[in-house]
């Protein structure tokens, strides 16, 4: 198993936001964590990532125990994210941006080859190289979240609501390019409330509601079920 979450659960002070979440995905697959605002779906990103600690349960990537670890060891183990509105550095350019996601790596001719390979995914990056990265356009900005995180030579890529803001021709793009991320062999972990694009690339699918996974399984067999209406409606 390459992701496994048991039993997590996360505080925000005296507040519980995540209670005794369980979960699991294997290598090569896409699978999606649906639920409305506030349901914990982005902390529980936040978590496998090490930016807030779990106060119980156990969360192991490839067999191995990564709750406790600083976030540059969980990115060196193969986990990199692309959060929720982006976080780029606006009045850097596209290519410092994209360098910056290979911060941890010093194989430079490994570094390029996966640079060309971004600019093959999104040649519109390549086109908006010495471009500040705040003048893109959301989709484009969008694509450069993704390449930067996928510049960490990842084995597991984390999104957080990459559709958030996007027009409809733009998600279908995206839709096409997680497929295309996960052809080259790239897991994904897709947070999203999008339904149409979770339907077009999530082989399977988790609900959060109010901290707990109350359903789990295929997402276009559960699409009559209430809580995934409710997940996706709010």
């Amino acid at each position: 198993m390459l992701l496994s979450l048991k039993d997590v659960s996360i505080y925000y002070g005296s507040a519980m936001a995540v209670t005794e979440v369980t979960l699991s995905q294997e290598e090569g697959t896409v699978v999606s964590v649906i639920g409305a605002n506030g349901a914990g779906k982005s902390t529980t990103l936040k978590a496998i990532t090490g930016l807030v600690p779990i106060q119980s349960g156990s969360i192991e990537f490839d067999g191995r125990r990564i709750d406790g670890a600083p976030t540059d060891a969980i990115v060196k183990a193969g986990i990199a994210c692309v959060p929720e509105s982006r976080k780029l550095f606006p009045h850097m350019n596209v290519l410092s941006n994209l360098k910056l996601g290979a911060y941890l790596r010093r194989d430079k001719q490994g570094i390029e080859e996966d640079l060309e390979g971004v600019f093959v995914l999104f040649p519109r990056l390549k086109e908006r190289l010495r471009q500040k990265a705040g003048s893109l356009s959301g989709g484009e900005q969008q694509m450069l979240a993704i390449g930067r995180a996928l510049m960490s030579k990842p084995r597991l890529l984390m999104m957080d609501e990459p559709s958030l803001g996007l027009a409809p021709i733009v998600i279908d793009s995206l839709a096409e390019n997680i497929n295309e991320i996960n052809r080259r062999g790239v897991s994904v972990l897709l947070v999203e409330q999008n339904a149409g694009l979770v339907s077009r690339v999530a082989q399977r699918c988790y609900v959060l509601e109010v901290g707990r996974i109350v359903l789990e399984g295929n997402i276009n067999e559960m699409m009559s079920n209430d809580s995934v209406r409710r997940a996706f409606l709010g």
